[in-house]
């Protein structure tokens, strides 16, 4: 976002030009009046240099007044860092409950305007991070960061963009880094791990998804239950409707852990799409796996469910549709699939209909037609709604 980025720039040529205004209103009417701190540092340099010098036997007689103008200069900017660069707790607060409202904000709320709500925040949080800070509010700092970070990355692939999507999850990892907090750091690497999944690499996605269990370790969090969810999709993906059995079967272990950690996570967590994992988000990602495995009895039962529980979300929904769609296509029942798939379509509005939710039409789409069923009049009214056309090729 262009406009953004330069808007940042703007922000920071004016806060230099505000601090250089407010070092000269603070010196008294002349720019040169006061010293400097490198001026103070060389005062004290030239100071030490004759206290070592032999001709003035290691001592001066007394502090001359340009020697006590630069210690005192050098204490009186040290108090203007440590009173000026302190954010006050109230304002943190208020920024941590703007970052959870954003999350909450992440299923209803289209795509592009929650993004330049949530960098505009991250933009506020990292001027606060720029400033010397004590311990425990940076640390809160850089959780935010982290929690802004890895949210820009998932609107960014809603959005279809997996190029900023990973730089946005680069930054959050750096910042969860900062906090030891192993929960978040397992967090971002879960969230990232959907970017290869949704973008074809299958196994990226289930080394990251190993990573982030890893991270968690013990800790139950959210990352407990998500990793597992995206280690059964990457399975899913790699053994297809005909995969083995042992791959089937290790798939649906992992669905058998993700429900275990979910069932330890706080009740806060299981309410939190974004920052935590929820019901019916493992109801959703449990059918999605089912349908890829062609375990279609059990995933329409599990994606009925779910459907019910996304009356807020449409790109969820959608994909829920299209799930019970390649579900239909599985069992042959083309008619009843291309009904379904048309009926998600007619709901998306133009805003949603990005490369995040094209990819999986295009799919379902080659679906039917490796079925047989190319000229088929649903499927070219399927691909008219979606507005996809030629990008099917």
């Amino acid at each position: 976002m262009p406009g953004l980025v330069r808007g940042d720039s703007q922000d920071s040529r004016g806060e230099l030009l505000a601090s250089r205004h407010l070092l000269i209103s603070q010196s008294g009417a002349e720019p040169h009046s006061e010293p400097n701190n490198d001026d103070d540092e060389n005062v004290l340099r030239r100071t030490l240099l004759t206290l070592l010098d032999n001709k003035a036997n290691g001592t001066l007689r007394e502090l001359e007044p340009q020697v006590l103008a630069a210690v005192e200069g050098i204490r009186r900017r040290m108090d203007e860092t440590l009173v000026t660069a302190t954010v006050s707790p109230a304002m943190l607060d208020q920024w941590e409950e703007a970052t959870l409202s954003f999350g909450r904000q992440y299923t209803s709320t289209p795509p592009l305007r929650l993004l330049c709500d949530v960098l505009l925040e991250l933009s506020a949080v990292r001027a606060a991070m720029s400033r010397r800070q004590p311990t425990d509010l940076q640390e809160r700092l850089c959780r935010m960061a982290a929690q802004l970070s890895g949210l820009s990355g998932m609107i960014m692939i809603n959005l279809g963009d997996h190029r900023l999507a990973r730089s946005f999850f680069r930054t959050g990892r750096t910042a969860a880094d900062e906090t030891g907090d192993r929960a978040l750091r397992a967090w971002v690497t879960a969230r990232e791990s959907l970017v290869p999944l949704y973008y074809g690499d299958a196994r990226e996605a289930l080394n990251l998804a190993k990573k982030s269990r890893d991270l968690a370790g013990q800790t139950p969090c959210a990352a407990q239950a998500m990793a597992p969810v995206v280690e059964a999709r990457a399975l899913a993906l790699l053994a297809g409707t005909s995969g083995k059995k042992e791959v089937v079967d290790q798939a649906k272990r992992a669905l058998q852990k993700a429900r275990n950690a979910f069932s330890h996570m706080k009740a806060n967590e299981q309410e939190d799409v974004a920052f935590g994992y929820t019901e019916r988000q493992l109801f959703f990602y449990q059918g999605d796996v089912l349908t890829k495995l062609g375990q279609t009895i059990e995933a329409d039962m599990v994606l009925e469910q779910a459907l019910e529980k996304y009356s807020d979300h449409i790109l969820d929904q959608t994909l829920i549709r299209l799930d019970m769609a390649q579900c239909r296509v599985i069992e042959g029942d083309i008619d009843e699939a291309l009904e379904v798939a048309n009926n998600a379509a007619r709901l998306l509005k133009p805003e949603y209909r990005t490369d995040f939710i094209l990819r999986p039409a295009i799919e379902f789409g080659k679906a039917v037609e490796d079925a047989g069923w190319k000229d088929h009049p649903g499927l070219k009214e399927f691909y008219e709604l979606m507005g996809i056309g030629s990008k099917k090729a």
